[in-house]
């Protein structure tokens, strides 16, 4: 059973991992770009999220090249994307920090894109999530990979109210761009 963290209108939390990135020699973890997977891979998660009704208000997206370029990709999927915020506070970061950032969003924001890293995202998911539908912990549970996207939903008053245990996750994917 979930806890209910307060009356109030259906929030939606989605959080997206960075696609594929590669690994050049010399190129600091900050500035690595993606790799050819991430480039196909990063459209179809933003086909994805199109196709599943789970376009944001807002984005949240960590400053790392890997995370900014998925983003790009992603959203340029969407006709007219919402609002991004880049954020230097979601590099690296665990997920203690990572629900901070989510907590200080305004309380008009009903569907809230993260983009960034793991272990991170993957750890916020399973912290927030109390249960989910079908298998959908339990595949998190087992991998979180890159270009992952879960979608958390839950009620409340504003985003500060977010909490542990107070979410459910509705759906987890890994969408996958088609090789040429």
């Amino acid at each position: 059973m979930i806890e209910r963290a307060g009356a109030g209108p259906l929030r939606r939390l989605v959080v997206l991992r960075h696609a594929k990135s590669a690994r050049p020699e010399g190129v600091e973890d900050h500035r690595r770009p993606l790799a050819p997977r991430g480039l196909r891979d990063a459209p179809a998660a933003g086909r994805a999220l199109a196709a599943s009704g789970s376009l944001p208000d807002l984005a949240l997206c960590s400053t790392a090249v890997r995370a900014r370029r998925t983003w790009e990709l992603a959203s340029a999927e969407w006709g007219t994307p919402p609002p991004v915020r880049f954020d230097a506070r979601l590099y690296a970061a665990g997920a203690d920090r990572l629900l901070e950032v989510v907590r200080e969003v305004p309380p008009e924001v009903e569907t809230l894109l993260l983009v960034g890293h793991n272990p991170g995202l993957e750890e916020l998911v399973r912290a927030l999530a109390a249960d989910g539908l079908d298998d959908t912990l339990e595949r998190v549970r087992a991998a979180f990979p890159t270009c992952a996207v879960a979608v958390l939903d839950w009620r409340g008053a504003g985003w500060p109210a977010l909490a542990p245990g107070t979410a459910l996750l509705t759906s987890f994917t890994v969408p996958r761009g088609r090789k040429r």
